[in-house]
């Protein structure tokens, strides 16, 4: 009882002596300031007249006033009830300067990530952190040995300026790219996947040969969804880092680990009870037909893809989809999906930030939902999806904020612009002559997301020019619309006795109808001329002149393949026509296009196409030497392209009607540990015929084919393309072609 009773009178005597240091602010006085107010500074202070204060609030009052940035020297002292505030400012940046970038976005860039900027408070500490972010914008853009000598300049009215004099030196550039690990591809497929490049001398123009931090997460990106849409789905893209190997080289290593191949199970949609089942039967259709098929990530999209059009087309606006994988007998997947409904919100406002360049009808444009709409998570998704699609910008962030007593919902999109321009050029040579292209696009021109672009070709026979203009979203309609001015000549006089000029203008559309059914109608208008000379043939001569021709156009595609990239299952089928409006001799010109990929156990990809093609006059005139059927070379190895067929004395003149037939297989097991070697196994079969102009030439109408050994060959140039054919059949007047390559490279 007595140890209680002391122990309660410590306590009253430790309360007592720590309030008598308690005092009460009377009153401020403020020395040393000029530019911030005596009222600001108490405000800073955190405290106020008639407040207590001790020990402890003297010294929180110094790290609140030292927090603000606005002082370099703060002192405090406090004597009959009056608070003293000595301070000395920090001085006022008056300028920030970047000395040693060309590039004034680049510097608007670098100052924007400053944590000191113009018109804010000195802070010395603060110059080294700057240093380094200033270091690390550079090295992100491939300036990996630059320098910086920083200089203040102090000035009269208690101002400084910052001045950053940069030396950028030499961009670092990738001097080999190494994919190493359980990769199962060979390097040769997984350069074709990434964007960065290795450097060579003559890339005077590619940028992706440079050293970037963001694009080699890009590629990690890239290479992780590969593997995945290929049945990877445990793949690990364990690291990718630069490694110095001399001043300016560096080695970039892609450490993969595949893990196994993984295939779809069980497949089940989980619907709300009162969900009409009769409205997703054809995406439980879906869902049956990817049982036992290899993972693929393109394959959910679909399907989320196929939700999407439910929730559009039979009034289930609430619906929200979410899925789940589990792992079951080792390398199978079971995938759940699971529909529910969700709270019903309202899209109050939709805001854009950041778009300084790009219009706002050009993201919209994008949109699924608008203001007013119930909003839809899944539609909300796939329209961010969009903006990312459109190419135009760096980041996306988006951000939707909840009000519960309205039930609406306020989507935030914040959108980072970058150079949307590209310029690129290619050269290539083979045994069917040389080639030389470059072009110039701008794919956001005026800010409106219209693409602008040019190109040229030029080859040993033609030269070929095209100025173009496509508005992918034309007026909101999910439709593109283009126009394009084309101008060719192909210079067939020394060995075939003609020469052809075309001018050219058309426009046109291009859009999905139905799913995975693709439409492109067009119109196009040309003005061609054909001259001869001794060289020609009479029935050639007889075709000398000038011709207008104006043409309705289609193409009608149904893609059905599981990814359009390499891919190993499904089928896609084209089939076009040119149908004549106003002709000199009323051409109608079909072509049917067809190819099936799929998959075996042992990882064969054989795939199996169809061409076929037919030109004749719908008025009984001659089919124009410039209209008639060639085989695409492509289709045909073994034989010299367009070298096949009806021939007028010397001249291999095409004919009325083509067909073609394919076979082919990868062969992945042959010299696998080569890397940038891929060989394949082909049959090809073709036939051209039909003479509508002279019935006495030979039709040669007769089945050719070869059979052969085709190896794709990433060569420190470029890749090489190489088949060796033998022909199996073929006409007396064909000529064979048993070696064809072309090598190719950009610039």
């Amino acid at each position: 009882m007595i140890k209680k009773f002391i122990l309660i009178i410590l306590f009253q005597i430790i309360l007592y002596t720590q309030n008598s240091y308690a005092e009460i602010i009377k009153s401020f006085i403020i020395n040393g300031n000029d530019r911030i107010s005596d009222e600001t500074i108490i405000l800073f202070s955190g405290t106020k007249v008639n407040e207590n204060i001790d020990t402890n609030n003297l010294n929180d009052i110094i790290k609140k006033l030292y927090e603000t940035n606005f002082f370099k020297d703060i002192s405090l002292s406090f004597e009959k009830n009056v608070l003293t505030i000595n301070v000395v400012e920090s001085p006022l940046i008056q300028t920030v300067s970047i000395e040693g970038i060309k590039k004034q976005s680049f510097v608007d860039q670098i100052k924007a990530l400053l944590l000191q900027k113009e018109k804010s408070s000195f802070n010395q500490n603060k110059i080294k952190s700057d240093q380094n972010i200033i270091l690390n914008t550079l090295r992100m853009n491939g300036y990996y040995f630059s320098e910086i000598k920083t200089n203040i300049k102090k000035n009269d009215n208690n101002t400084v300026d910052i001045i950053y004099d940069i030396n950028l030196g030499k961009k670092a550039l990738i001097k080999n790219i190494k994919f190493v690990g359980n990769k199962v591809f060979k390097d040769s497929k997984l350069r074709k996947v990434i964007v960065s490049e290795e450097a060579k001398f003559w890339k005077f123009i590619s940028s992706k040969k440079n050293v970037d931090v963001k694009r080699f997460k890009l590629d990690e990106n890239l290479l992780k969804n590969f593997y995945k849409n290929n049945g990877y789905y445990k793949v690990k893209i364990n690291s990718s880092f630069a490694q110095i190997i001399d001043d300016k080289y560096f080695e970039i290593v892609f450490n993969i680990d595949a893990g196994q191949r993984y295939f779809f199970n069980e497949l089940n949609l989980n619907l709300p009870v009162d969900y009409n089942s009769k409205d997703f039967e054809n995406l439980n259709k879906l869902l049956t037909e990817l049982k036992l098929k290899p993972y693929s990530l393109n394959r959910i999209e679909n399907i989320l893809d196929e939700i999407d059009d439910i929730a559009l087309g039979k009034n289930y606006e609430f619906v929200s989809a979410s899925y789940e994988e589990k792992i079951v007998n080792n390398n199978q997947i079971n995938l759940d999906i699971n529909l529910k409904d969700t709270e019903k919100f309202f899209v109050e406002r939709i805001n854009i930030y950041g778009n300084n360049i790009t219009s706002e009808k050009v993201i919209r444009n994008k949109l699924l939902l608008d203001e007013g709409d119930p909003f839809n998570e899944l539609l909300a998704n796939k329209s961010f999806n969009e903006i990312k699609a459109l190419r135009l910008f760096k980041n996306v962030n988006t951000d939707i904020e909840t009000s519960r007593e309205n039930m609406t919902k306020i989507i935030n999109i914040n959108v980072e612009e970058k150079p949307t321009g590209e310029i690129f050029a290619a050269a290539g040579t083979g045994t069917q002559g040389s080639s030389i292209s470059l072009g110039i696009t701008e794919n956001n021109y005026l800010g409106e997301g219209k693409q602008l672009g040019t190109n040229l070709s030029l080859s040993d026979d033609s030269l070929q020019g095209r100025l173009f203009i496509n508005e992918p979203n034309y007026k909101n309609s999910n439709k593109s619309f283009n126009r394009s001015f084309e101008r060719s000549e192909e210079d067939y006089l020394t060995n075939y006795g003609y020469k052809t000029e075309k001018t050219g203008f058309g426009f046109g559309t291009y859009y999905e109808q139905y799913r995975d059914i693709f439409f492109a109608p067009s119109i196009n208008t040309s003005y061609e001329s054909i001259t001869t000379n001794s060289v020609a043939s009479a029935s050639k001569k007889k075709q000398q002149g000038d011709y207008l021709d104006l043409n309705l156009n289609y193409d009608i595609a149904l893609n059905k393949l599981n990814q359009n990239f390499n891919p190993t299952d499904g089928y896609k089928f084209i089939f076009s026509q040119e149908l004549p409006i106003y002709s000199e001799d009323y051409t109608l010109i079909n072509r049917l296009n067809y190819t099936k990929y799929f998959e075996t156990n042992n990882s064969l990809v054989f795939s199996l196409g169809f061409f076929t093609a037919s030109s004749n006059s719908i008025s009984n005139d001659d089919a124009r030497i410039t209209k008639r059927i060639f085989i695409p070379s492509r289709k045909l190895r073994g034989f010299e392209a367009g070298k096949i067929g009806p021939k007028d004395g010397t001249d291999f003149i095409g004919g009325n009607y083509g067909s073609a037939f394919n076979v082919a297989t990868t062969l992945p097991n042959l010299f696998a540990d080569v890397q940038n070697l891929d060989f394949s196994f082909f049959y090809d079969a073709a036939n051209v015929w039909g003479v509508d102009y002279d019935s006495s030439i030979d039709e040669n109408s007769k089945i050719r084919s070869s059979t052969g050994l085709a190896v794709e060959w990433f060569t420190p140039v470029g890749p090489l393309s190489l088949s060796y054919a033998i022909p199996l059949t073929k006409s007396s007047t064909d000529k064979t072609e048993t070696v064809r390559f072309n090598i190719g490279t950009t610039f």
